[in-house]
């Protein structure tokens, strides 16, 4: 008995929600019939009953659908997220582009400015390499013979002395910078007319040899090329005295050199189309070989 009691406990439960369901229904349309707005004891009690059951059921499906609903809003946030990253991408990109035109155009004024003090012509060109070796400092550029450049031609930029064309080729040449330990260059000071050699050390500074004793040398100084020897004109720019070692026992005074180009951040130079009268012998009747990269070992600019 007790086992069919509880295999039927679910229809029975059933059976008796069936009938109240019934029972309301009939309670509700006799109440309409008589005019009356109240659904008795019965129908009151079935509403108190089956609202929190409703309300619990029904918790579920508004979860789902504020979920759903809260998913799709995300979804079109993240879409708008995405817009506005591509945005600001082209934004910082086109504001890169404009610094870039800036220091350009700041770049090509100061080329302007240094071309109208020398009556040479100049070719441009890109730095397309460096020599990595820790003997020599150099750079290859993608001007060559093709466009009039020659070994002996003095190379910089807007901020001063490179160095030397070394070596040509139909579409490229080598420099060696005046960082390297072969060059030297006759040079002097701007302010106070003393005059010395300007020579590399192999690292990130310049070499100022002067000769007569008490030359008014100081820190702050800037040192120009003299025009003597013969290599490069007179007025450009090689470094800025950064130290004086001036020893009485010793017959040459030196100063250190802050270089004036940046070679860290060396890109465009300017080749001048001229070569000296001392270089011009030294190169005449004579093809510009690669080999020859290492005359400044043999013939040091300047000396």
């Amino acid at each position: 008995m007790r086992q069919l009691i509880e295999r039927l406990r679910v229809p029975l439960l059933l059976v008796l929600l069936a009938g109240l369901s019934l029972v309301a229904v009939a309670s509700d349309r006799r109440a309409l019939a008589a005019g009356r707005a109240d659904r008795g004891w019965l129908g009151g009690l079935l509403l108190e009953v089956t609202a929190p059951v409703q309300q619990a059921l029904a918790f579920p499906v508004e979860l789902a659908r504020g979920g759903w609903g809260r998913y799709v809003a995300l979804l079109d946030v993240r879409e708008e997220n995405e817009q506005l990253h591509s945005r600001v991408a082209a934004l910082e990109e086109e504001n890169l582009q404009f610094r870039e035109a800036l220091v350009e155009s700041g770049r090509l004024r100061r080329i302007a400015e240094m071309r109208e003090g020398f009556e040479v012509p100049m070719r441009p060109g890109q730095v397309v390499g460096q020599d990595v070796s820790p003997w020599f400092h150099s750079v290859l550029i993608d001007r060559g013979r093709a466009e009039g450049v020659h070994s002996g031609m003095p190379v910089v930029t807007d901020q001063g002395v490179v160095g030397l064309v070394t070596a040509t080729a139909p579409n490229a040449s080598r420099t060696l910078l005046v960082l390297d330990a072969q060059s030297a260059v006759d040079g002097i000071v701007q302010r106070s007319r003393a005059r010395g050699i300007v020579r590399g050390q192999g690292t990130d500074r310049l070499a100022f040899e002067f000769f007569v004793r008490g030359d008014d040398v100081q820190v702050g100084d800037v040192v120009i090329t003299s025009g003597f020897g013969g290599v490069y004109p007179k007025g450009l720019r090689l470094g800025e005295v950064v130290e004086v070692h001036n020893e009485p026992t010793r017959l040459l005074h030196q100063a250190v050199l802050r270089p004036s180009v940046d070679f860290g951040r060396l890109e465009q130079v300017f080749v001048m189309l001229w070569r000296g009268p001392t270089l011009d012998l030294l190169y005449e009747g004579e093809g510009d070989a690669p080999q020859r990269a290492q005359l400044g070992a043999e013939h040091k600019p300047g000396s």
